[in-house]
């Protein structure tokens, strides 16, 4: 069960946003998406200041007082320990997408899998997976914590949610912490049932026509959120700042416009 104060759109203070971190870095490591100190999570706490966890920590271990706050050039700005390692990253994907307030870094064991062999996760064989999360594209390998990195992701940030990283791992990024976090777990999901389809020998993917109807779908939330978004109050200390705030949707609305292209289909077959 999610906890209320990580849910969507909350008002939060900076010392909710920090025992939410921490809530993240528990699920991250008790689902074995982050295996000793690996991983970095981090959200905007306004226009050029940014909570970030750690490095040399468990994710599963940290407490609220243990994260740092940088600035829009990393450099830290409070907190006694040093900033992960790999802000740089965090700071990429904040500059070149401004609708996202939260990134979640992690090794997810299946997805890291397909990341360590260069195989993108691209093949439309779910159509929650097209609407959610499209495709899930592979960066080159670059060394963690160098500009390497960076340059290898930066073509890739504004075109998907989620990225591979080659022999590396997954980043995942949202509008809030959750939607974030949501987007890793759906990424390991994908990758699982992937690599059940490639054991069993045999992938069924849906048709040109279907992923186009799942993606204009896609397209006419994305429309309808960006619509909404500008005309409701800021919610958040990320939409206060002027950070543009895009709303989430729900499983129900999800499961509402699958149903319809599905029904869409049937009809013209």
């Amino acid at each position: 069960m999610i906890p209320e104060s990580i849910s969507h759109g909350a008002v939060k203070t900076e010392e909710e946003h920090r025992r939410d971190i921490c809530a993240v870095g528990r699920w991250l490591h008790e689902r074995g998406y982050a295996a000793a100190t690996d991983g970095n999570v981090s959200l905007r706490l306004g226009a050029d200041r940014i909570l970030i966890t750690p490095t040399s920590i468990s994710k599963g271990m940290m407490t609220p007082e243990d994260l740092v706050i940088i600035d829009s050039e990393g450099c830290r700005v409070s907190g006694l320990r040093k900033a992960s390692s790999e802000l740089a990253m965090h700071l990429l994907i904040y500059r070149l997408r401004p609708d996202v307030n939260a990134v979640c870094h992690a090794h997810p064991p299946t997805a890291t899998g397909y990341a360590a062999a260069g195989i993108p996760l691209d093949k439309p064989i779910l159509c929650e997976l097209v609407i959610g999360l499209g495709t899930v594209p592979v960066a080159r390998y670059g060394t963690p914590g160098t500009s390497e990195l960076t340059c290898t992701m930066a073509p890739l940030v504004q075109g998907h949610d989620s990225i591979l990283m080659a022999n590396h791992g997954v980043v995942t990024y949202g509008p809030d912490l959750l939607d974030a976090f949501l987007r890793m777990e759906t990424t390991e999901h994908f990758a699982r049932v992937a690599l059940v389809t490639e054991l069993l020998g045999k992938q069924v993917l849906l048709s040109g026509g279907d992923v186009e109807k799942l993606h204009a779908a896609r397209a006419r939330y994305a429309a309808g959120a960006q619509s909404a978004a500008s005309a409701a109050p800021a919610t958040s200390a990320a939409s206060e700042s002027g950070t543009p705030e895009r709303v989430t949707l729900t499983r129900r609305e999800l499961e509402t416009l699958i149903d319809e292209a599905v029904r869409r289909d049937r009809s013209v077959r």
